[in-house]
C-alpha cells in the first residue's frame, strides 16, 4: 500500500476521515497476514514509511502509524503518505543452556 490521504472532505468531519484512514489500514494489514505463507517462512512482517509527502516520508514500525497519524492531525496537517509493504520474515530462536537461563529451586 503505499497511498496518500487527505485530511479534507466537504461533507465528512476530519475525526471521522481519521478513523476511517486508520480503519483502511487496518483491513489493509489483516487482509496481507491471512494470506497463505510461502514454505520455509514463519510470519508476514512490514515495512513502512511514513511522512508528510512521499519524498519526506522516513522509516516507521507498524505499531507507530497510528501515533504518527495522530501527531500530523494534531499538527493541522491537510495530508500524509503511508507506505506500508509486506515481506515475509523468519523467526530468530536464542537457544539458552540451563545454567545461564534459569536457577533450579529446591
Amino acid at each position: 500500500m503505499k497511498k496518500t490521504f487527505q485530511l479534507t472532505h466537504p461533507k465528512i468531519k476530519p475525526a471521522r476521515m481519521v478513523d476511517a484512514i486508520k480503519s483502511e489500514i487496518k483491513k489493509y494489514i489483516k487482509r496481507e497476514r491471512n494470506k497463505t505463507l510461502p514454505e520455509g517462512a514463519d510470519y508476514w512482517d512490514f515495512d513502512c514509511k511514513f511522512g508528510l509527502k512521499e519524498q519526506t516520508a522516513d522509516i516507521v514500525h507498524l505499531s507507530a502509524i497510528n501515533k504518527a497519524i495522530d501527531e500530523v492531525v494534531n499538527a493541522g496537517e491537510l495530508a500524509f503518505y503511508v507506505e506500508i509493504l509486506v515481506k515475509t520474515a523468519n523467526r530468530n530462536f536464542i537457544e539458552r543452556d540451563n545454567a545461564e537461563g534459569t536457577e533450579e529451586i529446591s
